[in-house]
């Protein structure tokens, strides 16, 4: 697999068309909540280098969130897979107290529905409209976790049409050898590993 290799701490310089979109960086996948991603929280300062760059351009920045209601189809309770997390109007639901979302970010709530999970950031969300409609057709996407929701975020914004460049430091996997096959499968979906 390759991976263009950037500068130590670098972003590219991000432009017209591009926006930034930073999937589910929540404080129960960090280390201390209900479904920890080990060095879950090692994205939070890269992303944050991320937010300024994207800042300094002009370009959208979205952050999604999982905002679960309390009895959920993904919840373990209910025949899901996962533990209780991010449930509406709780601390894990929040989104890491480290990272610096800037006034005016777009904040996409997913994983709302009472039948099933929405692990990407554009199912239902509506937010492949409102990015064609800010201009956009290149997604820098990071975020938590590489192979379920990230994974499901990059498939989804190639199959709507946009470019994709997957910041690869800025996010990482529920399991290791889950992360390297999502990685091999979005890269031959054909987005770039940066």
């Amino acid at each position: 697999m390759s991976v263009k290799p950037l500068p130590a701490g670098a972003t590219p310089e991000l432009g017209q068309g591009d926006a930034l979109l930073l999937v589910d960086v929540q404080a129960d996948f960090c280390p201390g909540g209900a479904l920890p991603i080990e060095a879950g929280d090692a994205v939070v300062p890269v992303l944050n280098a991320w937010i300024e760059a994207a800042s300094r351009a002009g370009v959208p920045i979205i952050a999604s969130r999982d905002h679960h209601p309390g009895a959920h189809p993904s919840f373990a309770e209910g025949g899901g897979p996962w533990p209780a997390h991010c449930v509406q109007d709780t601390p894990g639901a929040a989104f890491h107290h480290a990272l610096r979302l800037p006034a005016g970010t777009i904040h996409v709530a997913k994983g709302t529905r009472l039948d099933r999970d929405q692990y990407s950031a554009f199912d239902e969300t509506g937010l492949a409209t409102a990015l064609r409609a800010r201009g956009v057709r290149r997604v820098w996407i990071g975020g938590l976790a590489l192979d379920v929701c990230v994974r499901a975020t990059v498939l989804e914004a190639l199959r709507e049409g946009f470019e994709v460049r997957l910041i690869r430091d800025g996010t990482r996997p529920v399991e290791a050898a889950a992360g390297a096959r999502a990685l091999a499968e979005m890269q031959a979906a054909g987005a770039r590993i940066v």
